[in-house]
């Protein structure tokens, strides 16, 4: 997936655990865990906001996009016919 999650780094920056940012938003620890290690397909704008608040931080922040395989780019999966 092109899109990577770097949650695990913005937690690290600002010295908090998972389960303190999982209260603070509330969400479970799973559904935060999933998100870390981008085995999500999705997460909602309200999330997301919720998490950036906590963390004092943009989406930017925690997402980067990578190109690769499936970004749509020739050569991709996205081209078969």
């Amino acid at each position: 997936m092109p899109i990577i999650v770097t949650l695990d780094v913005m937690l690290a920056r600002r010295k908090m655990r998972s389960r303190e940012l999982a209260e603070r938003v509330g969400i479970t620890e799973a559904n935060l865990s999933l998100l870390k290690s981008g085995k999500v397909r999705g997460v909602r704008f309200d999330t997301l906001s919720r998490i950036c608040e906590a963390l004092q931080c943009q989406p930017g922040d925690l997402l980067t996009w990578v190109p690769g395989p499936e970004s749509g780019e020739p050569g991709g999966d996205d081209d078969a016919t």
